[in-house]
């Protein structure tokens, strides 16, 4: 079949976890075709070009949101009072949280298909007109009462960016309205162009979340400093664009418990949601995993991206600690390379505190002083690889206070190593129990629990041990594209879409659907693992949602 494949900001031009899962989904389902259409984000992504690519992709199709959109088309009075109307029901959803967003949304998208773009109708005056009397409407969010002109042109600004997609030529017979299914890698902006075709083509949408789209957005809105009524309009919008997706989508798999319980916040119906959590390559650590060398018993690895919301300064504290108690205690820092101020500023600040915390220490009045924390760049002599980084030690922690699908918590389970992780995201959904979980932002737990590992070298086995079965278990890529081929089967099974296929002489051409689309029934199997202590039912090819299990320290 043919899959029309949605990203924004990633596939196939930036690297990152979602390329990263969408370079392995085109390939590992290679008895498909995928149209890649990718919405860029940044003038880098435009030089960029895009890899050698799979035969199975047969076109990328991009449109940039980075940059300001031509003005297009200059409607007349009769289309100019269509906008008026449709733009004033989506405006009033936004301000009031009420209903009316839908048909606003697809009357935009009407319109700019039967007349042309909308991105200058989106940035006149009349919109800017429609967004102040939607926020002086009675029922509208207190905190829009004071809205300036400032905050209707940034909000007017981005809404044109976000609904760039309504203007794209994606939706014809050449574009997605080819497609036997349309795949969204995330939720927002990049299931926009699915929601078109599903109404204009009839096309059933996935929608596939590893983080909640709808929570990035808030936070991404807090961070840039916005003003409180900028911030609740563009929350009301992401909001109800989520909702809406929900609504529509066919099958909507989330990744994680935690995004999971985000989608349901905002609408989704339980029935459509399939936990098919992130594939990760399992050879990269099988060295590791499978050596009997179990590390250095006193040494704990933490390995990441070295930000705010990692908290190493939680964990310097808590190492502190142990070192009181535990003075041959060494604690490695593996950051992967850092590219932002943010990062750079952080890391700096975290070198000062490990100087101020734990002086360099010497044997004696001759020897170089050492000290008891490091800080290295993975890819540098002393981890070549990431693996090489966790087998540095025999404990590995995860300190964060922010966490979505916990990506270095799995690696060290691969690599059959006994963690302790704060309880944020999905870490007690990925840990199950087969490692310790602290309260985020509790140095004294955090000491104790490493502690507690440091000296059971026993204990620290079994929990590897068990920790890399888990991994193996659910994990994996393997486990991952079963998931999507049972899901994708059963769709095309389920809503086929029905079009009349013809040749360039517009003959009728025979065997153009596949078998499946013609026969009902379900096509999503078991899998083909699902561990022992996995029970009900959730989640395509693996099993469901671990118990929330914590193994205390004990």
């Amino acid at each position: 079949m043919r899959i029309g494949l949605l990203t924004d900001g990633g596939y196939p031009y930036a690297p990152g976890e979602s390329g990263l899962w969408c370079d392995r989904l085109v390939h590992g389902l290679a008895q498909h075709e995928f149209d890649v259409y990718a919405l860029r984000r940044s003038a880098r992504q435009e030089e960029q070009r895009h890899p050698a690519l799979p035969p199975q992709v047969r076109r990328v199709r991009s449109a940039r949101l980075w940059a300001p959109a031509a003005d297009g088309v200059r409607h007349g009075r009769r289309e100019r009072l269509r906008f008026t109307g449709h733009f004033a029901d989506l405006a009033a959803a936004l301000c009031t949280g009420g209903e009316g967003f839908a048909e606003g949304l697809y009357g935009l998208a009407d319109l700019a298909r039967d007349h042309g773009g909308l991105p200058a109708a989106l940035r006149s005056e009349t919109a800017l007109r429609t967004l102040e009397s939607a926020c002086r409407v009675p029922g509208a969010h207190r905190v829009l009462q004071g809205v300036t002109v400032a905050d209707l042109l940034a909000v007017a600004e981005r809404l044109e960016r976000a609904l760039r997609p309504l203007s794209l030529d994606w939706y014809e017979d050449d574009g997605l309205a080819s497609a036997d299914l349309c795949h969204a890698a995330s939720g927002g902006t990049a299931a926009l162009p699915g929601l078109l075709a599903k109404r204009f083509c009839g096309v059933p949408l996935l929608v596939t979340e590893y983080g909640a789209q709808v929570r990035a957005q808030y936070l991404a809105a807090r961070e840039d400093g916005l003003s409180d009524p900028v911030r609740a309009m563009l929350a009301g919008f992401h909001g109800q664009l989520a909702a809406e997706t929900y609504r529509q989508a066919a099958v909507i798999t989330p990744g994680n418990a935690h995004t999971r319980r985000w989608q349901e916040k905002c609408g989704a119906d339980r029935a459509k949601l399939r936990t098919v959590h992130p594939g990760m390559e399992a050879d990269r650590f099988t060295a590791v995993g499978e050596s009997d060398d179990a590390g250095d018993g006193h040494t704990l690895v933490w390995v990441g991206r070295i930000e705010p919301a990692r908290d190493l300064i939680a964990l310097l504290h808590a190492f502190a600690a142990i070192r009181k108690e535990e003075p041959a205690a060494r604690l490695r820092i593996f950051g992967a390379p850092v590219r932002s101020d943010e990062g750079t500023t952080y890391l700096a600040h975290c070198r000062a505190l490990a100087a101020q915390l734990f002086p360099d220490e010497a044997a004696d009045a001759h020897a170089v002083g050492d000290n008891p924390v490091s800080f290295e760049e993975i890819g540098g002599p002393e981890a070549p690889e990431v693996g090489d980084a966790y087998a540095a030690g025999a404990v590995a922690v995860l300190s964060s206070v922010v966490e979505g699908f916990p990506v270095s918590l799995v690696e060290a389970m691969f690599c059959g190593r006994a963690t302790v992780s704060t309880d944020v995201g999905a870490v007690v959904e990925v840990i199950g129990g087969t490692g310790l979980v602290v309260p985020p932002r509790n140095p004294r737990a955090l000491a104790d629990a490493c502690l507690a590992l440091l000296r059971d070298p026993e204990r620290r086995a079994r929990l590897g041990a068990a920790a890399r079965a888990r991994a193996l278990e659910l994990f994996t890529v393997e486990q991952n594209l079963t998931a999507f081929r049972g899901i994708y089967l059963e769709l095309i099974s389920h809503s086929p879409v029905q079009r009349e296929a013809v040749d360039a002489d517009g003959e009728p051409l025979p065997f153009a659907h596949p078998a499946e689309s013609h026969v009902p029934g379900g096509w999503t199997g078991t899998g083909a693992q699902t561990p022992s202590w996995v029970a009900g039912t959730g989640l395509v090819g693996a099993g469901t949602t671990p118990e929330r299990r914590k193994e205390a320290g004990r």
